[in-house]
C-alpha cells in the first residue's frame, strides 16, 4: 500500500492539476453533486481503515462524472482517496490498451480496462472491491462504497 500511496496523488490535488478545459468540468460536477447524506453518515464510522485508489484520465467522461464525487466524499467522510492520473490509450499497439508511460505500470498490475477503475482497499492492502466506470445501476457512488465496505 505504501508504494501505491507514493505513486498517487490525493483526489483534490489531482483535480486541481488537470488542464483546462477539463478541470472546469471536474470542478463543475463536484460543485453540482449532492451527496446521499444517509450513506455519508454511515460511511463516516467505516472509512478509517479504507483507502480508495482510482485510475483516471482528464479526457474520460465517466472520470469527470465520478472522480469529483470521490473528492466530495473524501471531504465529507475523511475517506483517503488516491489517484493514478494521466492515463493515455496506446493507438500504436493493439495488444496494449494503455501507453506506458505516461500511464502508470499499475494499469497492468490491476488489469485496468475501463476507467475510472475505482479500487477499495483496507489499509493493509487487501482489495475489498472495485467499481468499473460507474456504480451499479440504481446506486450512487457513496451507496456502492457502503455496500462494498459492509460486505468485506
Amino acid at each position: 500500500m505504501e508504494d501505491i500511496i507514493l505513486k498517487t496523488v490525493p483526489v483534490n490535488q489531482y483535480i486541481t492539476s488537470i488542464d483546462e478545459p477539463f478541470r472546469a468540468k471536474f470542478l463543475e460536477r463536484k460543485k453540482a453533486y449532492k451527496l446521499n447524506l444517509e450513506a455519508v453518515d454511515k460511511l463516516k464510522s467505516l472509512v478509517n481503515n479504507i483507502v480508495v485508489v482510482a485510475f483516471s484520465a482528464e479526457w474520460c467522461k465517466d472520470c469527470a462524472a465520478n472522480i469529483p464525487v470521490l473528492a466530495s466524499l473524501s471531504e465529507a467522510t475523511g475517506l483517503e482517496v488516491r489517484i493514478f492520473g494521466g492515463l493515455k490509450k496506446n493507438p500504436l499497439n493493439p495488444k496494449r490498451k494503455w501507453s506506458i508511460p505516461p500511464s502508470p505500470q499499475e494499469v497492468e498490475k490491476f488489469q485496468v480496462d475501463k476507467i475510472p477503475l475505482i479500487l477499495v482497499f483496507n489499509k493493509e492492502g487487501t482489495e475489498l472491491g472495485r467499481i468499473v466506470e460507474n456504480p451499479k445501476e440504481g446506486l450512487t457512488l457513496e451507496e456502492e462504497f457502503l455496500r462494498i465496505i459492509l460486505k468485506a
